[in-house]
């Protein structure tokens, strides 16, 4: 059994190794004798990470020194990401003496030392209360790696004829994956040992440019199979906000995002008798990926994008900031709209501006005058001497902990014994709860989507005690502030009097049996009257286009909205059915994905009123610009309709809470923003398939040309004949004209002219093998060959992927997306079997595929860089 040293003594070795050690530069290793010090660090073998001291600044005041930290980061990854830091709750104030230093003790410990007071101040076993290795261990049998899994191990080589390895062999004594900060990474574990009750969890860094400990955890849930993020750090009280939902085998019942199959990403979680924890692995090595803590409260995980130098996420939880618990601190309103989310309330300045700028906020903000109360106007007087004034903030969420005072009948009695209390700061009266009171600091004041879209509830008008000064205009006293106090609960109460009586009067003249009633659930929709849709569309005077299901129709709201209104004609669903699907097309919100604004239901009439696209439908511009009022789109536009196509589907299928299957992809469907942003039109009415079912057996839908096989066979049919659809789009995005018109070019003789079906076309220039094929003939012509060949040619791949002849062999939106940014490579897909048969060569499912890992219930793509496990 390992013994521990006293710490004296084990302080006084290090120090007498300090005279003796020599430094290291970049190496894998760092042996007893050697120090790492300033510049120097340990990379790991491929490359991937890096061990080092770096500064930070301290945060807290401008002008402070800054603080020396050891941590790992990702090598190629700028501005210093890191995955683990040591000594986060323990820095090394800078000193002009000179910097921390990082060494191996014989006995097994890893220590960093401050070089100017030769003190130690943080240690593997001191900092996580363990004894690495035996009392007797030798002076050279231990030394620190970098593993090329990013983990800082202390292993005993005593029996290893060679240490110089990062794969050394010999017994781990301390390892960092076992102690993680605010990161997990692939294939180190995140869970409870049942058997021994010892825990690991990650906890978020106080800000982003300060990496001490902050205040969100996110650890397992000992009593479900699921993990939770949890209000933590320094607070007297853990309240959890989010949960991942439980596990079902495959995925987490919240993270609907990892439902897919992901390539090169493996997820797993295990819950047994022994332990429980999450892991998650990465099928090819090269893969820069983090699953970690945001300063912001929440669990995110992200994929490094080389190319475009930047974090792709695939996930975040909870995916709205305001649903992080105090994520904006005491005195704050949180707006689920706005870009800064975060905004003091009246009254209020933000406490810690530097805090604020780099991502805590959970400082809060604090009064900018303080309020008038003394002992003599404390104990309950009935008649408050205090000046203090209330203002009014109207629908708000409540803050937390609101206290309920009983017998209090009005408004203005609510707000008298608010003023009575020196430490009540908000009263609300109304809705169920009557009087309630909040003290001290308020926290988690939400102001809602307008349309009413978040799940915040206790929405009312919330009464802020401010002092008497913060009512004042130039000039005036101090008086306002009692009236304001006295009176602002009766006014307000009549007011909304007032409102009520006016609403039922608008409500009565409306008539109509309940054809103003919104639909349940609808996510925030409006429901219009016939009347005001043919006003605001000039009695449908402007058409637009003609759907699949009607006729759409340009319109403007009395507010000056642009809006696009499509008529759905030959409808055959009841009331209750239209209004069903409308509230659940309501709740689908992205942003390739057109808004559904309201809806009309009287008597036999259906319509959908949309946010209205400037730039129309992609047809326009793709197969008649120069002619037809479109305008050009170079390749960089296309390319990235083709992205934004491509994640607006992957949300229907994989995104929403019923999956959607849009049955009808085609130019036509695309709709283009003022900036010419992408987005999917006529997904409405198409088909809502549960979760727990992969295919729906429907009639016939969509367009010739656009159509996968399955449909003509009659059989059930599953996402993937939007992947046959968008295959088609994206060829037709490549060469600027219709697939089905047809192109005349050479055969491979030269001797005639054919007429060819253009996918066949592009599979005959993509067979040909590196080094031969030339993409640049598939190409529109109006583009004169200006555009990035690696895209013109990826997207031709992903293309011929997307419309293979069985679905199976196709790939899924999220990888198409993926292979798309770059995260993924796409080797030249099997040819479907009309084409195989016109060239000659034999199907399969498996032909130009590399060799890869894939799931028995799935099958995998042509990833050159692996599929997922």
């Amino acid at each position: 059994m390992s013994v521990a040293l006293p710490t004296t003594l084990v302080v006084v070795g290090l120090l007498a190794l300090l005279s003796a050690c020599r430094s290291v530069a970049t190496t894998v290793t760092l042996s007893p004798g050697q120090v790492l010090a300033g510049d120097d660090t340990l990379v790991s073998n491929n490359s991937k990470f890096t061990l080092g001291f770096f500064k930070a600044p301290d945060g807290a005041a401008a002008g402070a020194p800054d603080r020396w930290y050891l941590g790992i980061w990702f090598t190629a990854v700028p501005d210093r990401a890191t995955v683990w830091v040591a000594n986060g709750a323990n820095p090394i104030i800078d000193a002009d003496a000179g910097s921390p230093q990082l060494t191996v003790s014989g006995d097994g410990d890893l220590a960093v030392v401050n070089h100017a007071t030769k003190s130690v101040t943080w240690s593997a076993r001191s900092a996580h209360n363990n004894t690495p290795a035996a009392a007797n261990t030798s002076t050279t049998t231990a030394i620190a790696v970098l593993l090329d899994s990013g983990n800082l191990v202390l292993l005993d080589v005593s029996n290893s004829s060679s240490n110089s390895s990062a794969a050394a062999p010999g017994r781990t004594l301390w390892q960092s994956f076992d102690h993680p900060t605010d990161t997990l990474l692939p294939s180190a574990k995140l869970g409870l040992n049942k058997a021994t009750g010892v825990s690991t969890r990650l906890v978020s860094r106080r800000s982003s440019a300060t990496p001490s400990l902050g205040r969100y955890c996110f650890e397992v849930d000992p009593g479900a199979p699921q993990l939770v993020l949890k209000l933590c750090g320094d607070s007297s009280v853990s309240v959890t906000y989010w949960a991942t939902g439980a596990w079902n085998g495959r995925y987490f019942g919240n993270i609907p995002e990892l439902a897919g199959d992901v390539p090169n990403f493996h997820l797993a979680f295990v819950d047994d008798a022994r332990e429980e924890y999450l892991q998650f692995n990465v099928t090819t090595e090269a893969t820069v990926t983090r699953n970690f803590v945001d300063v912001t409260g929440q669990n995110k995980h992200q994929v490094w994008l080389g190319a475009s130098k930047g974090w792709l996420t695939l996930y975040a939880g909870p995916k709205a900031q305001c649903d992080v618990y105090a994520a904006c601190g005491p005195f704050t309103v949180c707006s689920y709209t706005a870009v800064q989310p975060c905004s003091c309330m009246k009254g209020f300045s933000v406490r810690s501006p530097m805090d604020w700028e780099q991502g805590d906020r959970t400082g809060g903000c604090v009064r900018d005058a303080p309020l008038d109360c003394s002992a003599g106007n404390s104990n309950g007087s009935s008649a408050p001497s205090s000046t203090d004034g209330f203002f009014p903030m109207p629908s708000i969420g409540l803050p937390d902990n609101g206290r309920t005072l009983q017998n209090v009948r009005s408004s203005a009695e609510c707000s008298t014994a608010c003023l009575n209390n020196c430490s009540c700061t908000a009263y609300s009266y109304g809705g169920s709860q009557g009087c309630q009171v909040w003290q001290d600091g308020l926290l988690n004041a939400k102001q809602p989507q307008s349309n009413g879209g978040d799940s915040v509830s206790d929405v009312e008008t919330l009464y802020l005690r401010l002092a008497a000064r913060e009512f004042q205009t130039s000039g005036g006293g101090r008086k306002r502030g009692v009236i304001v106090g006295a009176v602002a609960g009766a006014c307000t109460a009549a007011l909304v009097l007032l409102v009520l009586a006016t609403a039922l009067i608008i409500r009565r003249r409306k008539k109509t049996k309940n054809d103003r009633g919104a639909a349940a659930g609808g996510g925030g929709l409006t429901a219009f009257s016939y009347r005001e849709l043919r006003s605001a569309t000039k009695n449908f005077s402007e058409k637009l286009g003609q759907g699949g299901f009607g006729a759409v129709f340009k319109g403007q709201l009395r507010d000056s909205t642009a809006v696009a209104v499509k008529r759905l004609d030959g409808s055959f669903q009841g009331e209750k059915q239209f209004r069903a699907e409308v509230s659940s097309i309501g709740v689908i919100q992205h942003v390739n994905l057109v808004r559904l604004v309201g809806f009309c239901c009287e008597g036999e009439s259906r319509f959908l009123v949309y946010e209205h696209m400037p730039n129309r439908s992609l047809d326009i511009h793709l197969f008649q610009s120069g002619g037809g009022g479109g305008v050009f789109l170079d390749w960089g536009t296309r390319y990235q309709i083709a992205v934004g196509v491509a994640r607006g589907l992957s949300y229907l299928h994989d995104g929403c809470r019923d999956r959607i299957i849009h049955c009808d992809v085609k130019p036509e469907n695309i709709l283009l923003g003022a900036s010419l942003l992408p987005k999917i039109a006529d997904f409405g009415m198409a088909k809502f398939v549960g979760r727990d079912f992969s295919r729906v057996l429907t009639t016939v839908r969509g367009t010739k040309g656009y159509l996968a096989p399955e449909w003509i066979s009659g059989t059930a049919v599953t996402p993937k004949v939007d992947v046959y659809s968008y295959g088609m789009v994206l060829l037709e995005l490549v060469s600027g004209r219709r697939n089905a018109a047809g192109e005349e070019y050479r055969t491979t003789s030269g001797s005639e002219e054919e007429l060819a079906f253009f996918p066949m076309k592009a599979a005959r220039e993509l067979v040909k093998g590196p080094g031969v094929v030339s993409v640049s003939s598939l190409l529109d012509d109006k583009l004169c060959g200006d555009a990035d060949l690696v895209e013109v040619e990826r997207a031709c791949k992903v293309a011929c992927w997307c419309i293979q002849d069985d679905e199976a062999d196709r790939p899924t939106m999220a990888e198409v997306v993926q292979v798309l940014e770059g995260v993924l490579d796409c080797d030249m897909p099997p040819l479907p079997r009309l084409l195989a048969t016109i060239f000659g060569r034999p199907h399969s499912s498996t032909e130009h595929q590399t060799t890869t890992v894939s799931d028995t219930s799935t099958s995998s793509g042509p990833f050159t860089s692996g599929s997922q496990n």
